[in-house]
């Protein structure tokens, strides 16, 4: 009978650090994910150095021989909408490639990895874990995303769960239409729909464009990306028509997810957990905090996994992202008719304060927000 300590199924950024944490804690760590690295994967790629300053990674090291475009302005507008520019003294953004962002974390890991892994059963008894009749472990971390196969076993259902679904496209370009597009490098284009709950985006690193839109609205998704291409090739902006089939993927924001975060033995992190940030969308930040948090809950544990000693880490993930529950925007989208919710977005939107200091500055950039730094 194989065996490990913990057993890490993902490995995506809150996974890998999960294990990374737990690198010199004498514990044996495995992952296993479906997938054989380096791959795609599905998202925007945007990263605020906090992350870095989490990750306890510099920029520049990062930076070694990988995409990575860093970001000091931003296009806001709503959809169709006048749009107008913001500029910043520094770079507050950067973007990466995530078939390479991943690969990284990964690979510094140093769990034992073993790659395009499925899993196809799991079971509890005795204390311990027996994952594809095979496997032993006394601590399941599940970091395997949306349809976490963890997750599932503990109870999520996604069909029935108020998902952001999101569809998007990235490419290198050639150098004919890296010319003749318009987008900036350092300045990506945000369009948002008149209800705020989603957002196109066009963002370019280097020779590399990636241009999607989600929203929470899951029934009409396939229909705003359509809306969505036909503007972009409009208005010419990236000179060239977009590729004809974009990949699609969905995730909880904190404030809708109803996931237990943990178990007897097991926990969830990152978008297994439905962690994202509920006015960006954003995902790789609380998904990293949460491999952090996961990890520390299991080493304060000291072998004893039921759900009692693991519920800390509920607590501090609690305390560090926030209740579970309706922000400002929400509940007012909820109690003002339509029609007025959408004349006061319109609003909003043309009122460079609230776009400069709320829209951008905390809700995409989090500059209110502290990194978290983990000592020992």
């Amino acid at each position: 009978m194989d065996g490990c300590d913990v057993l890490i199924v993902g490995g995506g950024p809150a996974g890998s650090t999960c294990a990374w944490r737990l690198r010199d804690s004498g514990l044996e760590v495995r992952i296993v994910d479906k997938e054989a690295f380096p791959r795609d994967k599905v998202c925007g790629g945007w990263v605020t150095p906090a992350v870095f300053t989490t990750l306890g990674v510099s920029p520049e090291e990062y930076r070694q021989g990988r995409v990575m475009q860093p970001v000091s302005r931003f296009l806001t507008s709503i959809l169709g909408g006048p749009a107008f520019e913001t500029t910043y003294p520094e770079t507050v953004s950067y973007g990466v490639w995530r078939r390479e962002f991943d690969d990284f974390l990964l690979r510094r890991s140093g769990a034992r990895v073993d790659e395009s892994c499925s899993i196809r059963s799991m079971k509890r008894s005795n204390g311990a874990w027996l994952v594809n009749g095979e496997l032993q472990c006394r601590v399941l971390v599940g970091a395997g995303g949306h349809f976490c196969p963890v997750a599932r076993h503990l109870g999520s259902r996604p069909s029935m769960e108020r998902a952001v679904t999101a569809q998007e496209a990235e490419w290198e370009m050639d150098p004919v239409t890296a010319h003749a597009c318009s987008v900036r490098g350092n300045t990506p284009e945000l369009y948002f729909s008149p209800d705020l709950h989603g957002y196109g985006w066009c963002f370019r690193k280097s020779l590399r464009l990636n241009v999607g839109y989600g929203h929470l609205a899951q029934e009409s998704v396939c229909h705003q990306v359509e809306e969505f291409r036909t503007y972009l090739e409009t208005r010419r902006c990236i000179g060239a028509v977009l590729p004809a089939r974009f990949r699609g993927h969905a995730y909880l924001l904190r404030t809708t997810s109803a996931r237990p975060l943990a178990s007897d033995g097991a926990l969830l992190v990152g978008d297994a957990a439905g962690l994202a940030f509920p006015s960006s969308g954003e995902g790789i930040l609380p998904a990293i905090e949460s491999g952090l948090l996961a990890a520390e809950a299991i080493l304060a544990a000291k072998g004893d996994y039921r759900a009692s000693r693991l519920a800390a880490y509920a607590t501090a993930l609690e305390q560090r992202l926030g209740p579970r529950e309706p922000s400002r925007l929400t509940r007012a989208a909820e109690a003002l008719p339509h029609p007025v919710f959408r004349a006061l977005v319109t609003r909003l939107m043309r009122n460079r304060g609230f776009v400069n200091n709320h829209l951008l500055s905390q809700w995409f950039l989090h500059q209110n927000r502290e990194a978290m730094v983990l000592t020992g």
